[in-house]
């Protein structure tokens, strides 16, 4: 299941605590400001229900779960879930996996990934995609599922995973958007959110491959916030965004991420904006 639309949308501004009716009316209008791939974070929880719901309550809409954490929803669970919305909306849920975290991920992620093959019926490798940052991991996402989908990447980074992937597998890169003009209120911003990132072993060894100093990492210089996120008015944000496409990014979903007191807007009003300018 290669996803072929340039641009997708991440879930990060759907009120998850609204309930299920202000979810799913979220997703309409988003499908209805024309994004075809709506992913789904689910942190550390199961948002099977989520992801089911919101494909019900759309028409065309695709929608990924990015990610589901293996190690919280068991694989039979997932492939009946893959199963049931598959024959009910055919090629409308995109299988993202990830969060193998402990000594042995890769292990883990294929012992998963075995599960899925082993269901009746399976959920195909087509229909799966992988939270995916090093090397290994890439290859896995290339060789087991339809391609990787990182996070907090530089374009560098997506021109050389391009070139492990190959051309076939999907290159889907998710980056934190971040609508505010004045660079220092915008890193303010982006050090706030991305701290808990410079903390996890998978990231911070990420950071390191993508030539990312120590100092760089632990201290979230303005170097690093600069080449990981995407900030700014909307045509330097515009302007950002083709630069992951153009360095090999089949897809870059939108992150749109807001500072709670109203001063850079609301998400509606950027999920407007933002599909104006780079869905046309």
């Amino acid at each position: 299941m290669t996803i072929t639309d340039p641009i997708g949308i991440s879930g990060l501004g759907l009120d998850a605590n609204a309930g299920p009716a202000a979810e799913a009316e979220a997703a309409v209008r988003l499908e209805e400001l024309g994004y075809r791939t709506l992913w789904l974070a689910g942190g550390q929880s199961n948002n099977l229900p989520q992801i089911s719901a919101v494909i019900r309550a759309t028409s065309t809409l695709r929608v990924a779960s990015g990610i589901l954490p293996v190690l919280q929803v068991p694989p039979a669970e997932t492939a009946a879930a893959y199963a049931e919305l598959e024959a009910e909306h055919p090629g409308r849920f995109i299988v993202g996996l990830g969060g193998a975290h402990g000594p042995k991920p890769l292990q883990t992620l294929n012992a998963y990934l075995d599960a899925l093959d082993a269901a009746r019926p399976p959920v195909p490798a087509s229909a799966r995609i992988l939270a995916a940052l090093g090397p290994q991991m890439l290859e896995l996402a290339r060789d087991r599922a339809s391609g990787a989908y990182p996070y907090l990447v530089t374009t560098d980074y997506v021109g050389k995973a391009r070139e492990l992937l190959g051309p076939g597998p999907t290159l889907a890169v998710l980056v934190p958007v971040i609508p505010i003009t004045d660079p220092t209120a915008a890193r303010e911003f982006a050090r706030a959110l991305l701290g808990m990132f410079a903390t996890i072993p998978g990231y911070r060894n990420n950071f390191a491959r993508m030539g990312f100093t120590e100092a760089d990492i632990t201290g979230l210089s303005d170097t690093f916030l600069d080449a990981v996120t995407v900030w700014g008015d909307l045509d330097r944000i515009a302007a950002r965004v083709r630069e992951y496409q153009a360095a090999g990014a089949d897809q870059v979903a939108l992150g749109i991420r807001l500072p709670e007191d109203g001063s850079a807007g609301d998400a509606a009003t950027w999920q407007a904006r933002l599909a104006s300018a780079l869905l046309g």
